[in-house]
């Protein structure tokens, strides 16, 4: 296993990472959601104080470092089906060409540049397609959380105070003590929620504080702009119940792990965004889940995959289909929905469709 080739500082970020990493880049906004926390006065000022960015590419330590191993996940992601490109295009006879890109929800500048002939694509498009259309307006939004508390807090009785060990509460309390939040603020919210505003780069949140758009949302408030038709394919409620379908252990481990690895997650987030604007998407997995130690919690993890990737694939191909029929379409989702034998673009071409890469 790569945990016991790589030296220990590699290998000890990529097994952490490993179990928090894929459901913030599996599709679900959890910047738009970050308002939810904004509006509460959680996050503002303490996680948006310092919007410096930083981070390196853990992919190319593990190339110097081991080059075999390096060789070996590079091999494994070459067998993964359509792993090697964000932005397809769709095809059939009798209609106007349609479009597919993988997005990354995330304010990045160099993320919101999107890959060659996409913007062309999506100005010429005569509908544009989201996981939720709900993100063109987020008031409306929250509202929707709010109506249904128990998808972001525990409303049984149960906090993160009788959840954690004590050990990892207090390994909590002092972290948020550092970020000049009290645990009574949060101890009734849904660890993944909370995993998620500690976990992003101080920039990402500095820049969602000044409102900034991540690259979906962007997409649709550009359509919207212009009387564009935007569609979603999902509610931030399904997102957020197929959430809670998780194993709550596993989203216990992953808000420990995320206070762990503290800001050597930037170095996290840079590996995903620099393998996410290569193209080759198909890497992320490999790099993440091979660091798994014997022993490790696979049936939770394959229980995420099931739940958060491969299910929410076929109901987004389902609810894409009688919209891709009329051709001219955009549909702009997280790009770890779009590879392996399950994932859009073969589900996609399952529909009868000629679907290609790009670039």
């Amino acid at each position: 296993m790569i945990a016991a080739a790589l030296p220990s500082s590699i290998a000890m970020i990529l097994k952490r990472a490993q179990d928090l990493t894929l459901w913030l880049l599996a599709g679900l906004h959890v910047l738009a959601l970050l308002s939810f926390l904004i509006v509460l006065g959680i996050l503002a000022p303490a996680l948006a104080e310092d919007g410096a960015c930083g981070g390196h590419n853990l992919l190319e330590d593990m190339k110097a470092q081991n080059p075999a191993t390096y060789a070996e996940v590079i091999a494994e992601a070459d067998r993964i089906p359509n792993g090697k490109s964000i932005f397809w295009k769709i095809e059939k006879p009798g209609l106007s060409p349609s479009y597919l890109l993988g997005t990354m929800h995330v304010t990045d500048p160099r993320v919101l540049r999107m890959p060659p002939g996409a913007a062309e694509a999506s100005a010429a498009a005569r509908t544009i397609v989201v996981e939720s259309d709900e993100i063109l307006d987020e008031k409306k939004a929250m509202a929707g959380i709010f109506a249904n508390p128990d998808l972001t807090m525990f409303t049984d009785g149960r906090s993160l105070e009788t959840l954690l060990s004590k050990d990892d509460l207090a390994l909590l309390t002092a972290d948020l003590k550092q970020r000049g939040i009290p645990l009574s603020a949060v101890s009734r919210m849904k660890p993944w929620m909370l995993a998620s505003a500690i976990s992003l780069p101080a920039c990402e949140t500095a820049r969602k504080a000044e409102n900034a758009s991540f690259l979906d949302k962007q997409i649709a408030l550009d359509a919207a702009a212009k009387g564009k038709p935007v569609k979603g394919l999902e509610t931030f409620a399904e997102q957020l119940s197929t959430l809670a379908a998780i194993p709550m252990d596993l989203h216990l481990k992953s808000l420990i792990e995320t206070i762990k690895l503290g800001s050597r997650m930037d170095d996290v987030f840079e590996t995903m965004t620099e393998l996410y604007l290569s193209g080759n998407i198909g890497l992320t997995i490999p790099v993440l889940k091979r660091a798994t130690p014997e022993g490790g919690d696979e049936a939770g993890y394959a229980q995420f995959e099931e739940l958060v990737v491969r299910q929410r694939n076929h109901h987004m191909a389902d609810r894409a289909a009688p919209i891709l029929a009329e051709g001219g379409v955009f549909i702009a989702v997280g790009a770890l929905h779009l590879p392996d034998r399950e994932g859009l673009v073969e589900l996609i071409r399952r529909q009868g469709y000629t679907v290609t890469a790009v670039n």
